[in-house]
């Protein structure tokens, strides 16, 4: 018992030192260096990017085989926290808002682990900056984190906390799409400055930018199987700053969220032809920026009903709970699964004293996080690999 409680209390420590300092982006020269130490004397090959700060850590079992792939993403939000604790960001408008800081420590935790036991193979740890829409996974795919290993793995994991809806220590996924891809689409509508007093005289973009807000949902709605469905949400809306000038253009952006590549073709479709036609009939023009986010998540079945046996004998039957639908979200470690089977999973971590049903969910500043599920976080990532290196 003393022993376990010593391996929680650390995990402890790591993770609230993490959340205390956190970085955001592909550049994280302190967190990196906090991976670094804590990792330090584990008998790991370490290696760090060049594009970005990750660090990629391989563990060789005593014999030869197969490799394993375990993720932890380690970059903070732009998001200025409004809890109180001690551990509380010391960094003005940085916050550990979506759990990496517990991945972070997760993942440590189960390298400490799996440094004790006995296997063939070899389980490579990914720590990657990033993940918050800037495609660090995808660069370290570039950078050969897959190779790692020697050969590239026969299955890769990766755990992420949620803040609500969710018991905490309650894991949940799904084989097949289990998070939806993520676009923007960038509209700028561009008309004939004037005189408020006079719109005959100008051309104003705006009633064009309101009709597109407006009509946008609408239209992906009818251009979509509604089986196979996508969202296009308005996120921005500017134009103009004087309150007696009429501007010469107006911007419109919004998100796009589906799963399947279906899906994602036909709305982005929908969304050019609303704006096509709505500037035309306003007789203005438009440009049309579209930005790819991250791809569909998309687990292996295989491997998802592995991760989920692996919970259900680890911890209990009544730990793990299949989803009915893909979230919709999005993950860059889909750019991992693209390339090798695995498996996404999601893990309750509301504190106590807060109602899953009302807590403030992941990305919000007053998102808080159970301490409690770091050891179960670490244990599974280690019975993950060693399981799957033995079936191998």
């Amino acid at each position: 018992m003393h022993t376990r409680t010593a391996f929680h209390n650390d995990l402890v420590r790591i993770r609230r030192a993490l959340h205390h300092t956190p970085e955001t982006g592909l550049h994280l020269p302190r967190t990196q260096e906090q991976i670094l130490t804590e990792l330090d004397g584990l008998g790991l090959e370490v290696r760090t990017g060049s594009e970005l700060t990750s660090v990629t850590a391989v563990l060789q079992g005593r014999r030869p085989g197969p490799v394993v792939l375990l993720r932890a993403d380690m970059d903070a939000l732009p998001v200025t926290e409004h809890g109180t604790e001690p551990f509380a960001s010391q960094h003005p408008g940085m916050m550990h808002a979506c759990g990496h800081d517990l991945h972070m420590a997760m993942l440590v935790g189960a390298a400490r682990l799996l440094r004790d036991a006995e296997f063939a193979g070899s389980v490579v740890l990914m720590f990657q900056p990033g993940e918050e829409g800037c495609g660090g996974a995808e660069l370290m795919v570039r950078e050969g984190v897959l190779d790692a290993g020697g050969d590239r793995p026969v299955a890769a994991y990766a755990l992420h906390v949620v803040a609500s809806n969710v018991p905490s220590g309650l894991f949940v996924s799904r084989p097949g799409v289990v998070l939806g891809a993520s676009d923007t689409l960038r509209l700028t509508l561009l008309g004939s400055g004037g005189h408020s007093a006079m719109p005959h005289m100008a051309r104003s973009p705006i009633p064009a930018a309101c009709a597109i807000a407006g009509s946008a949902q609408s239209a992906v709605g009818a251009a979509v199987d509604p089986f196979d469905p996508a969202l296009a949400t308005v996120t921005t809306v500017h134009a103009g700053e004087a309150d007696n000038a009429i501007p010469d253009r107006a911007e419109v952006v919004l998100s796009v969220r589906s799963y399947s590549a279906t899906a994602r073709g036909r709305a982005r479709d929908a969304i050019v032809r609303l704006a096509e036609g709505t500037a035309a009939a306003h007789g203005v023009e438009v440009r049309v920026c579209p930005e790819d986010g991250y791809p569909v998540t998309r687990n292996d079945p295989q491997e998802t009903a592995f991760a989920a046996a692996t919970v259900q004998e680890v911890f209990g039957a009544d730990r793990y709970v299949q989803i009915p639908r893909p979230l919709p979200m999005s993950e860059d470690f889909a750019y991992v699964l693209d390339e090798v089977p695995g498996a996404y999973m999601s893990v309750g971590a509301c504190p106590p004293d807060r109602d899953p049903a009302t807590a403030a969910p992941n990305h919000s500043p007053e998102a808080a996080y159970d301490d409690g599920v770091l050891a179960d976080g670490a244990r599974l990532y280690a019975e993950l690999a060693l399981r799957r290196l033995a079936a191998a």
